[in-house]
């Protein structure tokens, strides 16, 4: 039997377990070793696994794993998770840290003792008002990929029955995020590497928000990327008030700001908790 150690985070309100190279030099993640200790009965329980490793100029090289065990993609929350891990475990000096991640730099600093900032590449992949066919009925979505590939839906899209074109969702808590963002993420438009799926409302200055993430196959409590994804659509499709506000389920909120230049969306930052949960020691 090995033993390794690691750190659990959450980010406002999605949590991980997170990895140091350094420490556990021998650590090989397998996708069974992931989907064994991402189990919430039997396993520590997360929405998925960070791995820091060194890496030539830059802090850090951070790959991150589903709960599933796929990878290739970004995640926001565990991006800041790691930038406060970085921070505390003493990888960098600096004010504003750099590292590696999904195939390219990015950028990120600890404001306070519970903030953390991510900056974000350029979002791409950016389509508008298309209508896919879920919940029996056609629905206004839109597309944007921030780091990973993320469908955005306001509720009031949405039919409660495709039969009564006056039945529209008016309450995100009572919206079936799992059902109809099940259906969404497995969509033949998204094949083969499926979508994760964001439902959001407006109330006053805040964009409410509840996601279906793939790799989790689930709701979870909070999407990095996909609250910058629906911040970015809301914007463009006429919400003004920035830097966005965005109440996620946990309760946490996230600020995401960005400029755009003719729908050129550029200088993307995510900003929200971040904190150490606990520490411990794995045996495999």
């Amino acid at each position: 039997m090995n033993h390794f150690y690691f750190t659990k985070m959450s980010g406002a309100g999605n949590d991980f377990i997170l990895f140091d190279g350094k420490i556990n030099p021998d650590l090989h993640l397998t996708p069974q070793i992931i989907r064994n200790i991402c189990e919430r009965r039997n396993g520590i329980g997360s929405d998925g696994v960070l791995f820091l490793s060194d890496i030539k100029e830059y802090a850090f090289k951070m790959e991150y794993f589903n709960a599933d065990g796929s990878t290739g993609s970004l995640c926001g929350n565990g991006a800041r998770c790691s930038i406060l891990y970085g921070n505390e475990s003493g990888r960098y000096d600096r004010e504003r840290i750099k590292f590696f991640a999904n195939g390219n730099e990015y950028f990120g600093q600890v404001l306070n003792s519970s903030l953390v900032k991510l900056d974000l590449q350029p979002p791409s992949e950016l389509k508008r008002n298309f209508k896919i066919k879920a919940a029996k009925q056609l629905i206004n979505a839109s597309f944007l990929n921030t780091g990973s590939p993320h469908v955005v839906i306001n509720i009031r899209d949405v039919m409660k029955d495709p039969g009564n074109p006056n039945s529209f969702y008016d309450n995100l808590d009572q919206f079936p995020v799992i059902e109809v963002g099940k259906e969404i993420r497995y969509h033949k438009d998204f094949e083969p590497v499926g979508t994760n799926v964001n439902f959001i409302d407006f109330r006053d200055d805040v964009v409410r928000i509840r996601t279906y993430e793939r790799g989790v196959e689930d709701e979870t409590m909070a999407c990095g990327t996909g609250s910058t994804a629906a911040a970015i659509v809301a914007s463009i499709n006429g919400f003004k008030k920035q830097p966005i506000r965005l109440g996620v389920k946990s309760g946490a909120e996230l600020v995401v700001d960005f400029k755009i230049d003719n729908q050129f969306v550029y200088d993307v930052s995510l900003i929200g908790p971040a904190a150490v949960t606990f520490k411990g020691e794995l045996i495999i």
